[in-house]
This record gives structure tokens, C-alpha cells and sequence, in this order.
């Protein structure tokens, strides 16, 4: 998986996401996108270049959404 696109794209969502005045749910919103329209190939693809250290791209609201609703966003397989 490409994680360059991966990380575009979640910044993309984030974008979206980021002009709503309750942070809370701007990131249940990127949450609940990524869940519902992500392969978990790609949740997984994203989780373990966050996990390395290897995602500085990312938008600071993606990263703390990522952080927080990890277990939802983790494919189980």
C-alpha cells in the first residue's frame, strides 16, 4: 500500500473534518470515515506507520484521532 496516498488521503478527510468547532467530533467524524469507507488493509497500512514514528505528514488532528479511537479503527484479522 502506498503510504504517501494513504497519509494524503487521511489528511483530505482531516481537512473536512477540522473546520468544526467540537474537536470531539471532528475526530469521531474522521473516525467513523475511516472505519466505514477504509479497507482495513488501508486502517492498518496507516496505524503501523503512525505506530513507527513514520507519519510526521500527518495533519496533527488525524494523528490524535488515530490515537484515540485506535481499537475501532485496529482491523481485528
Amino acid at each position: 500500500m502506498d503510504t504517501e496516498n494513504l497519509i494524503r488521503m487521511a489528511n483530505r478527510i482531516g481537512d473536512f473534518f477540522e473546520v468544526y468547532p467540537d474537536r470531539d467530533e471532528a475526530r469521531r467524524g474522521i473516525a467513523d470515515h475511516l472505519r466505514k469507507f477504509w479497507e482495513p488493509r488501508m486502517r492498518r497500512d496507516l496505524v503501523a506507520q503512525l505506530d513507527r514514528g513514520g507519519a510526521p505528514e500527518l495533519k496533527p488532528i488525524v494523528s490524535e484521532t488515530i490515537k484515540q479511537h485506535r481499537a475501532e479503527l485496529s482491523p481485528s484479522n
